[in-house]
């Protein structure tokens, strides 16, 4: 993508803002962020995709709205398992049953004819949004036999009705989560291929009392549009219609911890909006414990276990406190990006130092994988000696052991080891 934009724009292209499914989690999210260094881009800002569609709504409709204006994200809502690939898939399945009736052969044990299927499949589906019905039509699909089934939207409807009630269902628990009756809404905006498909907008119209849908906006370049709306903004843009946009994020999943006694504590909420900071104080379970266990979770199940797991930290080395039971200050923070840092101190033993206790210190990575790059960059332009490289790959290979091996340590650890890196190479 990076070429892809680059050609097209005939520049280099180093800053860039990237979208994400709103349920995105603080994994996915930090390794959004570090592909993106990666291949060699600065991300500026990473939002989410209904956010972006809003911002591109917005922007579209500027010359419509006389007053000042904010785009205020109140919450999102989504489901990981529910996309237009499920509806691809419905088809092939019913296809592939339907072969196997006809012909008693099973054409999943080929998988060149399943991808021509779901081809045909995915091709069947965007024709029968704007038509009643279609035909799939391959030949030599499997074994030397051609293939050819008549699908109308109804069977279409039938097969996928179960994942349109979850969207429904999902917009509605987004509008219990914001706390906002349907009256309220001004407007639906519809983004995404699968908005077209007449019955997910006959259920939505039912939903809002059949409120008509706003599809002014293109659904296939919206979010596009507005990653680029706030690149611009980011970039020192001056356009008053940009300075005047403010945009405020929420947290899509909430943030809890489970210690050793299996107490669970949502710290943050989820739809909080971002960046934020939240702290707990706790304490140990006995006199003169010198380590705990903490388990960071991010979900909305009741049951931890059933969230996910983010990190299992200990902090080790806990002095004995003046009474026998250490004071701990737990720390969650958000930042712009959706990304978490953890952090820990421990208050009743005066001891002041912070425990950095996020799973991989990603300050200290994403540092790392900068001077990869820059390892590459190098070698391909010889403009270092080989004995300044391999000391610089040396550096490199030692910091990612310890940071395998110091998954808690003292903050000014990671900072050292931070700098040490930067020094190294700017010494070139």
């Amino acid at each position: 993508m990076k070429e892809t934009a680059e050609a097209y724009l005939g520049k280099v292209v180093k800053d860039v803002v990237v979208t994400v499914p709103a349920y995105f989690n603080d994994s996915q999210r930090q390794a959004t962020k570090d592909s993106g260094t990666i291949a060699g881009l600065n991300v500026l800002l990473i939002i989410n995709e209904p956010t972006a569609a809003a911002i591109a709504y917005g922007l579209g409709n500027k010359p419509n709205i006389s007053q000042k204006m904010n785009v205020l994200v109140k919450a999102v809502g989504g489901d990981t398992h529910l996309e237009g690939e499920d509806f691809d898939n419905r088809m092939v399945d019913h296809c592939v049953r339907e072969f196997k009736r006809k012909w008693k052969k099973d054409l999943t044990k080929n998988p060149k004819a399943l991808g021509r299927l779901r081809v045909a499949c995915e091709n069947a589906k965007r024709i029968i949004s704007s038509t009643t019905q279609t035909s799939i039509e391959l030949d030599y699909l499997h074994e030397g036999i051609d293939f050819s089934m008549r699908f109308t939207r109804a069977k279409f409807e039938e097969l996928n009705m179960d994942s349109f009630s979850k969207c429904i269902q999902v917009v509605e628990n987004c509008l219990n989560d914001a706390n906002i009756e349907k009256s309220s809404i001004a407007e639906i905006v519809l983004v995404g291929g699968s908005t077209r498909i007449p019955k997910v907008q006959q259920m939505l119209q039912e939903l809002f009392n059949q409120k008509e849908l706003c599809k002014s906006v293109n659904p296939d370049e919206a979010i596009a549009y507005g990653a680029a709306v706030m690149a611009a903004k980011l970039s020192g843009n001056n356009d008053k219609i940009l300075q005047d946009l403010l945009l405020l994020e929420v947290t899509p999943l909430s943030l809890r911890i489970e210690s050793i006694g299996k107490e669970k504590n949502v710290i943050i909420p989820r739809n909080t909006t971002i960046p934020t900071k939240a702290e707990k104080i706790f304490y140990t379970n006995g006199d003169n414990q010198h380590s705990i266990k903490i388990k960071v979770y991010q979900g909305e199940r009741a049951k931890s276990t059933d969230n996910h797991l983010l990190g299992n930290f200990k902090i080790s080395g806990i002095p004995a406190a003046p009474k026998g039971v250490a004071q701990i200050k737990e720390s969650l923070e958000v930042d712009e990006d959706g990304i978490l840092t953890v952090t820990a101190e421990i208050l009743s033993t005066g001891k002041k130092d912070k425990l950095v206790i996020s799973n991989k210190n990603w300050r200290l990575a994403k540092e790392e994988i900068e001077k990869m790059n820059k390892i590459k960059e190098y070698n391909i332009k010889k403009v270092v000696q080989p004995g300044s490289l391999k000391k610089m790959e040396k550096a490199i290979a030692d910091t990612t052991k310890w940071l395998g091996k110091n998954q808690v340590a003292p903050a000014q650890q990671f900072q050292s080891k931070k700098v040490f890196l930067e020094s190294l190479f700017a010494s070139t």
